[in-house]
Protein backbone atom coordinates (compact mmCIF):
# COMPACT_ATOMS: atom_id res chain seq x y z
CA UNK A 1 0.00 0.00 0.00
CA UNK A 2 1.07 3.68 -0.50
CA UNK A 3 3.77 5.77 1.45
CA UNK A 4 0.80 7.85 2.52
CA UNK A 5 -1.01 4.74 4.39
CA UNK A 6 2.12 5.90 7.26
CA UNK A 7 0.00 8.82 7.83
CA UNK A 8 -2.90 10.23 6.29
CA UNK A 9 -1.52 13.56 4.46
CA UNK A 10 -4.97 16.32 5.15
CA UNK A 11 -6.29 16.19 1.90
CA UNK A 12 -7.24 12.33 1.62
CA UNK A 13 -8.48 12.41 5.41
CA UNK A 14 -10.50 15.10 4.51
CA UNK A 15 -11.97 12.70 1.53
CA UNK A 16 -11.91 9.62 3.62
CA UNK A 17 -14.02 11.27 6.54
CA UNK A 18 -16.55 12.40 3.83
CA UNK A 19 -16.48 8.88 2.14
CA UNK A 20 -16.16 5.98 5.17
CA UNK A 21 -19.99 6.99 6.44
CA UNK A 22 -21.19 7.04 3.00
CA UNK A 23 -19.96 3.51 2.30
CA UNK A 24 -21.33 2.01 5.89
CA UNK A 25 -25.02 2.16 5.94
CA UNK A 26 -25.53 1.77 9.40
CA UNK A 27 -24.04 3.33 12.30
CA UNK A 28 -22.95 -0.41 13.77
CA UNK A 29 -21.83 -1.41 10.37
CA UNK A 30 -19.79 1.68 10.40
CA UNK A 31 -17.91 0.21 14.05
CA UNK A 32 -17.63 -3.00 11.82
CA UNK A 33 -15.73 -1.31 9.53
CA UNK A 34 -13.23 -0.17 11.83
CA UNK A 35 -13.04 -3.17 13.82
CA UNK A 36 -12.29 -5.53 10.50
CA UNK A 37 -10.05 -2.69 9.74
CA UNK A 38 -7.74 -3.52 12.56
CA UNK A 39 -8.63 -0.76 15.00
CA UNK A 40 -7.87 -1.21 18.41
CA UNK A 41 -10.65 -2.17 20.78
CA UNK A 42 -9.51 1.08 22.90
CA UNK A 43 -9.83 3.09 20.53
CA UNK A 44 -13.55 1.82 19.79
CA UNK A 45 -15.22 1.17 22.59
CA UNK A 46 -16.14 5.01 23.70
CA UNK A 47 -17.78 5.21 20.18
CA UNK A 48 -19.40 1.76 20.97
CA UNK A 49 -20.59 2.76 24.43
CA UNK A 50 -21.88 6.24 22.48
CA UNK A 51 -24.01 3.84 20.50
CA UNK A 52 -25.59 2.11 23.23
CA UNK A 53 -26.35 5.12 25.44
CA UNK A 54 -27.25 7.68 23.09
CA UNK A 55 -27.86 6.68 19.51
CA UNK A 56 -28.82 10.21 18.34
CA UNK A 57 -25.71 11.64 20.01
CA UNK A 58 -23.34 8.81 17.64
CA UNK A 59 -22.89 10.80 14.20
CA UNK A 60 -21.02 9.01 11.72
CA UNK A 61 -18.96 11.83 10.04
CA UNK A 62 -17.96 13.18 13.55
CA UNK A 63 -16.69 9.57 15.03
CA UNK A 64 -15.41 8.92 11.31
CA UNK A 65 -13.13 12.02 11.96
CA UNK A 66 -11.88 11.03 15.65
CA UNK A 67 -11.11 7.44 15.01
CA UNK A 68 -9.07 8.25 11.44
CA UNK A 69 -7.39 11.11 13.42
CA UNK A 70 -6.73 8.72 16.29
CA UNK A 71 -4.95 5.91 13.45
CA UNK A 72 -3.05 8.76 12.22
CA UNK A 73 -1.70 10.05 15.30
CA UNK A 74 -0.99 6.94 16.77
CA UNK A 75 1.95 6.59 14.92
CA UNK A 76 3.66 2.93 13.58
CA UNK A 77 1.67 0.97 16.26
CA UNK A 78 -1.36 1.84 13.99
CA UNK A 79 0.46 1.43 10.19
CA UNK A 80 -1.48 -1.57 9.71
CA UNK A 81 -5.11 -0.67 10.77
CA UNK A 82 -4.49 2.96 8.77
CA UNK A 83 -2.87 0.49 5.26
CA UNK A 84 -6.34 -1.07 5.73
CA UNK A 85 -8.76 1.02 6.12
CA UNK A 86 -7.65 2.63 2.75
CA UNK A 87 -7.53 -0.87 0.75
CA UNK A 88 -11.08 -1.53 1.90
CA UNK A 89 -12.15 2.52 0.84
CA UNK A 90 -10.47 1.54 -2.62
CA UNK A 91 -11.48 -1.54 -3.23
CA UNK A 92 -14.79 -0.81 -2.28
CA UNK A 93 -17.30 -1.35 -5.43
CA UNK A 94 -20.68 -3.14 -4.43
CA UNK A 95 -22.27 0.63 -3.87
CA UNK A 96 -25.97 -1.09 -3.92
CA UNK A 97 -25.39 -1.75 0.08
CA UNK A 98 -25.24 2.18 0.35
CA UNK A 99 -28.43 4.40 0.93
CA UNK A 100 -29.37 5.14 -2.54
CA UNK A 101 -29.44 8.75 -1.94
CA UNK A 102 -25.51 8.40 -0.85
CA UNK A 103 -24.14 6.04 -3.74
CA UNK A 104 -23.91 8.15 -6.57
CA UNK A 105 -21.34 10.77 -4.13
CA UNK A 106 -19.82 7.69 -2.64
CA UNK A 107 -18.96 6.13 -6.09
CA UNK A 108 -17.02 9.41 -6.94
CA UNK A 109 -15.07 10.10 -3.66
CA UNK A 110 -13.83 6.64 -4.33
CA UNK A 111 -12.56 7.17 -7.36
CA UNK A 112 -11.31 10.40 -6.15
CA UNK A 113 -9.37 8.37 -3.12
CA UNK A 114 -8.08 6.01 -5.98
CA UNK A 115 -6.72 8.78 -7.57
CA UNK A 116 -4.95 10.46 -4.80
CA UNK A 117 -3.82 7.06 -3.77
CA UNK A 118 -2.09 6.03 -7.36
CA UNK A 119 -0.68 9.83 -7.33
CA UNK A 120 1.03 9.19 -4.13
CA UNK A 121 2.11 5.78 -4.81
CA UNK A 122 3.68 6.90 -8.09
CA UNK A 123 5.27 9.60 -5.95
CA UNK A 124 6.38 6.76 -3.33
CA UNK A 125 7.85 4.76 -6.39
CA UNK A 126 9.83 7.77 -7.51
CA UNK A 127 10.93 8.41 -4.34
CA UNK A 128 11.56 4.53 -3.55
CA UNK A 129 13.92 4.57 -7.49
CA UNK A 130 15.92 7.61 -6.35
CA UNK A 131 16.54 5.79 -2.71
CA UNK A 132 17.66 2.52 -4.54
CA UNK A 133 19.57 4.80 -7.09
CA UNK A 134 21.42 6.18 -4.21
CA UNK A 135 21.92 3.00 -2.54
CA UNK A 136 23.73 1.68 -5.38
CA UNK A 137 26.01 4.31 -6.07
CA UNK A 138 26.93 4.05 -2.17
CA UNK A 139 27.34 0.00 -2.84
CA UNK A 140 29.59 1.23 -6.03
CA UNK A 141 31.56 4.01 -4.59
CA UNK A 142 31.83 1.33 -1.77
CA UNK A 143 32.93 -1.41 -4.37
CA UNK A 144 35.50 1.47 -5.76
CA UNK A 145 37.23 2.18 -2.65
CA UNK A 146 37.36 -1.67 -2.10
CA UNK A 147 38.98 -2.34 -5.27
CA UNK A 148 41.26 0.61 -4.64
CA UNK A 149 42.46 -0.59 -1.37
CA UNK A 150 42.88 -4.10 -2.77
CA UNK A 151 44.70 -2.79 -6.07
CA UNK A 152 47.15 -0.47 -3.32
CA UNK A 153 47.76 -3.54 -1.12
CA UNK A 154 48.25 -5.49 -4.07
CA UNK A 155 50.99 -2.34 -5.62
CA UNK A 156 52.50 -2.36 -2.34
CA UNK A 157 53.02 -5.96 -2.92
CA UNK A 158 55.24 -6.03 -5.98
CA UNK A 159 57.15 -2.24 -4.68
CA UNK A 160 58.15 -4.26 -2.15
CA UNK A 161 59.07 -7.37 -3.89
CA UNK A 162 60.92 -4.78 -6.38
CA UNK A 163 62.86 -3.10 -3.43
CA UNK A 164 64.32 -6.82 -2.13
CA UNK A 165 65.98 -7.14 -5.73
CA UNK A 166 68.26 -4.33 -4.82
CA UNK A 167 69.43 -6.33 -1.98
CA UNK A 168 70.12 -9.65 -4.30
CA UNK A 169 74.11 -9.18 -4.71
CA UNK A 170 73.65 -12.53 -7.34
CA UNK A 171 73.26 -10.42 -11.09
CA UNK A 172 71.79 -13.32 -12.73
CA UNK A 173 69.50 -14.60 -9.74
CA UNK A 174 68.60 -11.07 -9.82
CA UNK A 175 67.99 -11.08 -13.45
CA UNK A 176 65.73 -14.00 -13.19
CA UNK A 177 63.53 -12.69 -10.25
CA UNK A 178 62.48 -9.85 -11.77
CA UNK A 179 60.71 -11.29 -14.55
CA UNK A 180 58.21 -12.69 -12.22
CA UNK A 181 57.72 -9.39 -10.12
CA UNK A 182 57.16 -7.55 -13.00
CA UNK A 183 54.58 -9.56 -14.87
CA UNK A 184 52.97 -9.19 -11.32
CA UNK A 185 53.08 -5.87 -11.97
CA UNK A 186 51.04 -5.61 -15.45
CA UNK A 187 48.38 -8.06 -13.25
CA UNK A 188 48.00 -5.72 -10.91
CA UNK A 189 46.82 -3.06 -13.38
CA UNK A 190 45.14 -5.44 -15.41
CA UNK A 191 46.84 -6.02 -17.93
CA UNK A 192 46.90 -9.18 -19.15
CA UNK A 193 50.44 -11.33 -19.15
CA UNK A 194 52.04 -14.62 -20.56
CA UNK A 195 55.14 -15.52 -18.37
CA UNK A 196 58.79 -16.12 -19.94
CA UNK A 197 58.41 -19.19 -22.83
CA UNK A 198 60.84 -20.50 -25.41
CA UNK A 199 60.30 -21.32 -28.98
CA UNK A 200 61.46 -24.21 -30.56
CA UNK A 201 62.87 -24.44 -34.12
CA UNK A 202 60.70 -27.00 -36.69
CA UNK A 203 63.61 -29.01 -37.37
CA UNK A 204 64.58 -30.14 -33.98
CA UNK A 205 66.97 -27.40 -33.91
CA UNK A 206 66.63 -27.11 -30.28
CA UNK A 207 65.12 -23.51 -28.06
CA UNK A 208 65.66 -20.67 -30.94
CA UNK A 209 64.08 -17.96 -29.16
CA UNK A 210 63.56 -17.22 -25.35
CA UNK A 211 61.02 -14.55 -24.05
CA UNK A 212 60.82 -13.15 -20.87
CA UNK A 213 57.43 -12.30 -21.01
CA UNK A 214 54.20 -11.44 -23.45
CA UNK A 215 51.59 -8.69 -22.27
CA UNK A 216 48.56 -7.90 -24.33
CA UNK A 217 47.69 -3.91 -23.85
CA UNK A 218 45.06 -2.25 -25.79
CA UNK A 219 44.36 -5.06 -28.28
CA UNK A 220 48.13 -4.81 -29.28
CA UNK A 221 51.09 -8.00 -28.20
CA UNK A 222 53.83 -7.31 -26.76
CA UNK A 223 57.04 -9.05 -26.36
CA UNK A 224 58.78 -8.00 -22.87
CA UNK A 225 62.20 -8.15 -22.62
CA UNK A 226 63.96 -7.54 -19.16
CA UNK A 227 67.67 -6.73 -18.46
CA UNK A 228 69.26 -6.22 -15.20
CA UNK A 229 73.20 -4.86 -16.18
CA UNK A 230 74.96 -2.55 -14.48
CA UNK A 231 76.38 -0.83 -18.15
CA UNK A 232 73.71 0.73 -20.50
CA UNK A 233 72.03 -1.19 -22.99
CA UNK A 234 73.50 -1.25 -26.53
CA UNK A 235 72.55 -2.42 -30.22
CA UNK A 236 73.62 -5.42 -29.62
CA UNK A 237 71.00 -6.56 -26.43
CA UNK A 238 68.69 -4.35 -28.63
CA UNK A 239 68.72 -6.04 -32.23
CA UNK A 240 67.79 -9.79 -31.28
CA UNK A 241 64.30 -8.12 -29.52
CA UNK A 242 63.86 -6.34 -32.52
CA UNK A 243 65.04 -9.75 -34.75
CA UNK A 244 61.63 -11.41 -32.21
CA UNK A 245 59.18 -8.04 -33.07
CA UNK A 246 60.00 -8.23 -37.28
CA UNK A 247 59.23 -12.28 -37.33
CA UNK A 248 55.88 -11.26 -36.30
CA UNK A 249 55.34 -10.17 -39.46
CA UNK A 250 53.92 -6.86 -37.52
CA UNK A 251 51.64 -8.28 -35.15
CA UNK A 252 53.50 -7.73 -32.25
CA UNK A 253 55.41 -4.87 -30.62
CA UNK A 254 58.46 -4.87 -28.22
CA UNK A 255 59.03 -3.59 -24.35
CA UNK A 256 62.38 -3.45 -23.53
CA UNK A 257 63.16 -2.84 -19.81
CA UNK A 258 66.23 -2.12 -18.58
CA UNK A 259 68.08 -1.13 -15.01
CA UNK A 260 70.32 1.12 -16.66
CA UNK A 261 69.83 3.80 -19.60
CA UNK A 262 70.45 2.80 -23.01
CA UNK A 263 73.02 4.16 -25.61
CA UNK A 264 71.98 6.34 -28.21
CA UNK A 265 72.86 4.15 -31.08
CA UNK A 266 70.46 1.35 -29.36
CA UNK A 267 67.66 4.43 -29.29
CA UNK A 268 68.66 5.05 -32.71
CA UNK A 269 68.18 1.71 -33.76
CA UNK A 270 64.70 1.19 -32.38
CA UNK A 271 63.72 4.54 -34.13
CA UNK A 272 65.06 3.15 -37.69
CA UNK A 273 63.00 0.19 -36.95
CA UNK A 274 59.40 2.03 -36.65
CA UNK A 275 59.64 3.17 -40.18
CA UNK A 276 60.02 -0.73 -40.98
CA UNK A 277 56.61 -1.39 -39.14
CA UNK A 278 58.39 -2.45 -35.37
CA UNK A 279 57.27 -0.38 -32.77
CA UNK A 280 59.47 -0.75 -29.57
CA UNK A 281 59.29 1.15 -26.31
CA UNK A 282 62.27 1.35 -24.15
CA UNK A 283 61.57 1.62 -20.76
CA UNK A 284 63.92 1.92 -17.59
CA UNK A 285 63.17 -0.12 -13.88
CA UNK A 286 63.88 3.73 -12.33
CA UNK A 287 60.75 5.10 -14.21
CA UNK A 288 58.51 1.52 -12.95
CA UNK A 289 60.02 2.64 -9.35
CA UNK A 290 59.26 6.16 -9.89
CA UNK A 291 55.60 5.24 -11.48
CA UNK A 292 55.01 3.00 -7.81
CA UNK A 293 56.29 5.78 -5.35
CA UNK A 294 53.88 7.83 -7.06
CA UNK A 295 51.09 5.60 -6.95
CA UNK A 296 50.39 5.96 -10.96
CA UNK A 297 48.35 4.28 -13.50
CA UNK A 298 50.56 1.83 -15.59
CA UNK A 299 47.91 1.85 -18.13
CA UNK A 300 48.61 5.57 -18.77
CA UNK A 301 52.34 5.62 -18.78
CA UNK A 302 52.32 2.79 -21.45
CA UNK A 303 50.12 5.48 -23.40
CA UNK A 304 52.47 8.02 -23.28
CA UNK A 305 55.28 6.00 -23.93
CA UNK A 306 54.06 4.46 -26.75
CA UNK A 307 52.61 7.83 -28.78
CA UNK A 308 56.30 8.92 -27.79
CA UNK A 309 57.64 6.25 -29.69
CA UNK A 310 54.86 6.30 -32.69
CA UNK A 311 54.07 9.85 -32.92
CA UNK A 312 57.15 11.66 -32.03
CA UNK A 313 59.69 8.63 -33.30
CA UNK A 314 61.28 9.05 -29.54
CA UNK A 315 61.54 5.35 -28.73
CA UNK A 316 62.84 6.19 -25.25
CA UNK A 317 61.11 8.98 -23.36
CA UNK A 318 61.28 8.91 -19.17
CA UNK A 319 57.87 10.34 -17.90
CA UNK A 320 58.23 9.78 -14.47
CA UNK A 321 61.43 11.24 -12.18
Amino acid sequence: MMDASFHYPPELLELLVDTIPKLCKSKPSLILFFRGAGVAQSALSPFEELLQTDRHAFNKYPVTRALLTTLNEDGDRSLRARREVLKRVTEFDDFSVCWESDRAAARGLVAQICAVVNVKDSFTRMRLERDEEKRQRVREAEAAATLRQEQKARRDGVKADLFTLFQEQDAKKRGKLLEPVLNDLFRTYGILVREAFTIKGFCGEGVIEQIDGLVEFEGHLYLVEMKWWSTPIGTNEIAPHLVRVFSRGGQARGLFISYTDYTDPAIAQCRDALARGAVVVLATLEEIVALLNAEMDLGEWLKRKLNAAIVDKQPFVQHVR
